[in-house]
């Protein structure tokens, strides 16, 4: 219960504070079980239809892509009695006149180079011939809008294009465990820091005497995990931990062990989400989670399992199966 009040309260004092390992937990034949299942390191393979996805990105982009034009502010006034150098710097000491605020675009910059195809390749990992298909495929308002503001045309249409990029990929990657594994030294990182009552809260079970956690979900989460007699340990995985994907690298949340007389499925990775709606996750995101469960079916030999949850119950409803 404490727990649980901590995740909601925000009234309590700050405190920063060091993280520590707990050498007890991390020593449980159940942690280094729970380790051993899942440290192994995998490559993808991955072969879809350029041709398909040229059309997926460029129907999408005539559908979706927005740009907005840059604009200028402009306020006439007239500078006071300057007090301090403060006053200046932060514009207190310029009074504004009436009804001076004024929008004016800004002039495309011409001697501005920007390549435009090389930063599409570099954002999207497709190659430049696929890079200037697309381009070639969008209508002509939609191209246009490059020159209205270059860096938000490459960025939202890269972003367009590693989603339907994303989409493709589900379909068709395939993992292979390699003989390279993660090391436990990745449990001895000394960089974790947590502010007690606001993002950390002291639990039991976890392989740190703290949580640092990200969202309330997840806060609440964790406390459901710790009081549960049926949890062996539980780690929330590092950063430093992660599966290879063709759409960036992806860390799971939690690897947790539970007792083998109580669970069918005693080994289990998992991903907390405030919603389990696919519409509600990023297609970029959801491919992530696509290709974790790829890796994990290939390396975890059926003993480990792996999803998405938005709660305890949840979680449990799946190792219960």
């Amino acid at each position: 219960m404490w727990g649980r009040e901590k995740c909601n309260n925000e009234s309590f004092r700050l405190v920063a504070r060091r993280i520590e390992r707990r050498n007890e937990q991390f020593a449980r034949k159940e942690f280094k079980e729970l380790w051993d299942h899942i440290n192994t390191k995998s490559v993808y393979t991955v072969k879809f239809d350029t041709d398909e996805l040229i059309k997926n990105a460029v129907d999408e982009i005539d559908k979706e892509l927005s740009v907005s034009q840059v604009y200028f502010a402009i306020t006439t006034g007239s500078l006071e009695i300057i007090k301090s150098k403060q006053d200046l710097q932060d514009g207190t000491a310029f009074t504004r006149n009436p009804g001076s605020h004024e929008k004016a675009l800004i002039p495309t910059d011409n001697s501005v180079k920007y390549d435009l195809i090389g930063k599409i390749v570099e954002e999207t990992g497709l190659t430049r011939r696929t890079a200037v298909s697309i381009l070639k495929g969008i209508n002509k308002e939609k191209f246009a809008m490059f020159t209205q503001n270059p860096e938000e045309f490459i960025i939202k249409t890269s972003r367009i294009i590693n989603e339907q990029k994303a989409t493709a990929i589900v379909q068709y990657i395939e993992y292979t465990m390699l003989e390279d594994k993660y090391d436990t030294s990745l449990f001895t990182e000394p960089s974790l820091r947590g502010r007690i009552n606001e993002n950390a809260i002291p639990l039991d079970k976890h392989l740190y005497d703290y949580l640092i956690y990200d969202s309330k979900t997840e806060c609440k989460f964790a406390v459901e995990l710790d009081k549960d007699e049926a949890v062996t340990v539980y780690v929330k995985l590092p950063r430093s931990f992660y599966i290879n994907t063709p759409v960036g690298n992806y860390t799971p949340d939690w690897a947790i062990a539970f007792r083998k007389d109580d669970i069918k499925h005693i080994y289990f990775v998992a991903e907390t989400k405030g919603s389990m709606s696919t519409l509600e996750l990023r297609k970029i995101e959801e491919a992530c989670i696509a290709c974790a469960r790829r890796h994990f079916e290939k390396i975890g030999a059926g003993l480990v399992m792996f999803d998405k949850v938005d709660s305890y119950k949840t979680l449990l409803d799946k190792v219960m199966r």
